[in-house]
């Protein structure tokens, strides 16, 4: 009876976590989708000022497409049953993600050492849109670094297996989410001077 329930409780939680990750991500979506479109709506301001996107920002999108393919081999090689492959793109990810955060705040230097502030006398529309779109994706990087932490702590206590993979396809989606909206934020910066 115990084992019945417990099964029925992991069956249900199957069912319900991905979709419950869905609807969240929808909801990010609609806030990045609402920020992108209020820098449409602010371009034609009379006091914007047009400038290149830093150098380090090109190194982060590499770093973040690095990491998503690292994870996508992390998930493969567990449905393998191959750890120790497993442990090894798993933690590529995280130092990639590290690597992430660490290049976009060399990214906030260079537009710092350009003039160019969140706030202030000496900032820009432009320059505050990009420094606050980008703080916001940044928080939410931060939370996919905490995520893939408990997905490394869970595979390492051996949680995961080639038949149970929940925990971290649900980690794998979530990365993925962040690298897909870092992209197009970048060529929303990008294409949309």
């Amino acid at each position: 009876m115990k084992q019945t329930l417990e099964q029925e409780y992991r069956q249900a939680k199957r069912k319900s976590a991905k979709p419950m990750l869905w609807v969240s991500m929808v909801s990010m979506t609609m806030m990045f989708a609402g920020l992108t479109s209020a820098y449409v709506v602010s371009r034609k301001r009379a006091d914007w000022v047009s400038f290149d996107l830093p150098q380090a920002f090109y190194i982060s999108t590499f770093l973040i497409v690095l990491s998503s393919i690292t994870f996508m081999l992390a998930k493969y090689f567990i449905k393998n049953d191959h750890r120790a492959l497993t442990s090894t793109f798993l933690l590529s990810t995280l130092f990639l993600g590290i690597g992430f955060v660490f290049f976009q705040f060399e990214g906030f230097n260079e537009l710092l050492k350009s003039g160019l502030f969140f706030a202030g006398e000496q900032s820009t529309v432009k320059s505050s849109f990009i420094y606050g779109i980008t703080i916001a994706h940044l928080v939410h990087v931060v939370a996919g670094i905490l995520v893939l932490s408990v997905v490394i702590f869970n595979h390492f206590n051996k949680k995961y297996s080639a038949n149970d993979t929940l925990g971290l396809e649900l980690g794998a989606i979530f990365w993925h989410f962040v690298d897909i909206l870092w992209i197009y934020l970048f060529l929303f910066f990008y294409f949309i001077r």
